[in-house]
């Protein structure tokens, strides 16, 4: 039944189907609308809730309005069932959003498209014998959710334990041909499924083996991705649970999930892509993890790294006209963000300008710096892209650097072998001063020496960043 089409065939249609699509298209036009708003941090509150707001209008409307083909809505049994299934849900959803770390957020994030790839693979595994009995355009979209939601599964639930240190790389060179024979595979399998035209009874241990494979090839397609990657795959994987549930809407002919399921997968895609873009990457490149690199090694004497003192980086601070900060993970892991905030307002207060720089794939999610400064109250003007704020690197008196590394690293420009190399960065080895705030002499996250900490113009500042900030700023009031 689709009140939409048979309007125009001339089929009687009744007030309870026009108003469910009508709720459908006010749903759409709630989503679309709360997207607009989540792209600025004053309003993404607001928008986070409007779209909400349109996700229960079409859930809401959807169990009171639904009818199915014979004329009849859901039976009062099942509605209580959803009923409670919402409510245990939205108190687990409730809960874990309440208790969640802000440094554990991209790991939450990770589950969120787990737990909707996981659904719409479910939506399609019990739809596939009635789309067997069906036409080939229904199989097709059965199939098609049931693969990349079985991928965007598995793939997430990596995602969550390489970002939680509880899963490690594996970097092997012979991954990626082992990935791509694995995704030939399956997508083959999953057209035979479609053209075979086998009886759906006897099909169904081929429909299983077909989720078997789009799992593996989930979990088998991420573990070789790490370092600087992480945000990529993430919005990727958060692309295809969209593209995913717009499938489940075409099984059931929904127009509240299609249209909710593009926008996730458009607006997915199109962040995996500008990430992608500010790595100087192709997105081949970092699904089949060919990670950078390659090209011959640079002999460099590294030197030594400097540190420098509290009383000595308070007075080189205090002395400054321009000052930016470059945060990283380190930042949110030390729950350093409302002290840096802090740091600037008592430099502001004294006439120093400061700035934050931000990289597109600082972090382990995309806008991971934006969403810890904004927790903090620093106001969004601060905020300044990598491409706005490089033209400017020179004429700054002390870079910051709070727990970054890869997206400093000047390796990306002078050396062929580096993973990095190629990937656009923050240039803070043109500032005047650097001060490097990290815990130790060790790497990042990529596992790739950084050339910036043995920079003459460099001092290390070692210690928990929380704790380095807070006496620095404590050094400065009292000068």
């Amino acid at each position: 039944m689709n009140p939409i089409s048979d309007i125009f065939t001339g089929k009687a249609v009744s007030s309870g189907d026009i108003l469910l699509e009508l709720s459908y298209l006010i749903a759409a036009l709630l989503f679309v609308f709360g997207l607009k708003r989540l792209s600025h941090p004053e309003t993404a509150r607001k928008g986070n809730l409007w779209a909400a707001g349109g996700m229960l209008l079409a859930m809401v409307t959807t169990a009171i309005l639904h009818r199915n083909d014979a004329g009849n809505g859901i039976p009062m049994a099942n509605l209580m069932i959803i009923i409670i299934a919402i409510g245990i849900g939205a108190t687990i959803g409730w809960i874990v959003a309440r208790k969640v770390k802000m440094t554990a957020m991209p790991q939450l994030v990770s589950l969120y498209n787990a737990t909707g790839g996981a659904a719409s693979a479910l939506v399609a595994l019990l739809e596939f014998p009635k789309a067997m009995a069906g036409n080939v355009g229904s199989l097709l979209v059965t199939i098609l959710g049931l693969i990349i939601g079985a991928v965007a599964f598995s793939g997430s639930l990596v995602a969550y334990g390489k970002l939680d240190g509880k899963v490690g790389d594996i970097r092997a060179g012979y991954m990626k041909y082992i990935n791509l024979v694995l995704m030939a595979v399956t997508l083959l399998f999953g057209a035979w499924l479609i053209f075979s035209g086998g009886n759906p009874v006897e099909q169904i241990w081929a429909v299983w083996l077909l989720f078997a494979l789009a799992l593996l090839y989930g979990v088998l397609f991420v573990m070789p991705i790490g370092g600087a990657d992480m945000p990529v795959v993430i919005s990727l994987l958060n692309a295809l649970t969209g593209i995913a549930a717009a499938m489940a809407g075409f099984i059931y002919h929904n127009q509240a999930m299609i249209l909710g399921g593009i926008l996730v997968g458009a607006a997915g895609m199109i962040l995996t892509i500008l990430m992608c873009k500010a790595m100087n990457r192709s997105l081949l490149n970092v699904i089949i993890g060919a990670f950078g690199g390659g090209g011959a090694a640079i002999d460099r004497e590294m030197g030594i790294m400097k540190e420098i003192t509290v009383s000595d980086a308070a007075v080189l601070l205090n002395y400054s006209q321009k000052v930016v900060v470059i945060p990283g993970y380190g930042l949110a892991v030390a729950q350093a963000q409302h002290i840096a905030h802090e740091l600037d307002n008592i430099l502001e207060s004294r006439g120093v300008d400061v700035r934050y720089a931000i990289h597109p794939v600082a972090g382990r999610m995309p806008g991971h710096m934006n969403v810890l400064l904004a927790e903090a109250d620093v106001p969004y003007e601060k905020l300044v892209e990598m491409d706005d704020i490089n033209p400017d690197m020179h004429n700054v008196d002390v870079a910051i650097v709070i727990g970054a590394n890869d997206v400093v690293n000047p390796a990306a420009y002078d050396d062929p072998s580096s993973p990095i190399y190629g990937m656009p960065i923050i240039d803070a080895h043109l500032a005047r001063n650097i001060i490097v705030m990290k815990r130790g002499a060790g790497k990042g996250y990529a596992g790739i020496e950084n050339f910036l900490f043995f920079n003459d113009k460099t001092r290390m500042f070692y210690g928990n960043a929380k704790d380095s900030l807070q006496k620095l700023a404590a050094e400065i009031k009292n000068m």
